[in-house]
């Protein structure tokens, strides 16, 4: 756990087709400063960019709403980039839209629902806004 956050490192399988998967890690994080969002970090090597051979790079991360996270785990949610939705046997599945492709993403919703749970000692849903520090968004939005 972070000083200041939640971090917790999951299994997840990256849907590869209808008969391969393929498993890694995944980091998922929460910040209190950045009370909206949630974060998933994943290993450079599962990257769709094209990397030449052996060359690494840091962690691909993602940033969403943590209620789309949250809504995902009963229901279909989602708009643009990220959709979330339940899956059969306690799972959940996490589709990353880019230009250079979909990652499918299956998770235990056990593990997302520990994680949520965690964030929300932090920082309860509905008290996001008492979270934000506004001198400083402005000050990164004109940086």
């Amino acid at each position: 756990m972070q000083h200041n956050g939640v971090e917790e490192t999951v299994q997840a399988r990256l849907i590869l087709s209808p008969h391969r998967s393929a498993r890694l890690r995944v980091v998922l994080s929460y910040l209190p400063e950045d009370p909206f969002a949630v974060r998933t970090a994943f290993p450079a090597e599962f990257s769709l960019d094209d990397l030449p051979d052996g060359e690494s790079t840091e962690d691909i991360v993602w940033v969403f709403a943590r209620q789309l996270l949250s809504a995902g785990l009963e229901l279909p949610a989602g708009v643009g980039d990220v959709h979330v939705r339940p899956a059969p046997g306690r799972r959940t599945m996490v589709e990353l839209r880019a230009p250079e492709g979909t990652a499918l993403l299956q998770f235990d919703t056990t593990d997302l629902r520990r994680f949520l749970w965690r964030s929300r000692l932090l920082v309860p849903e509905g008290e996001e806004h008492l979270h934000l520090d506004a001198d400083r968004a402005l000050a990164q939005l004109l940086g």
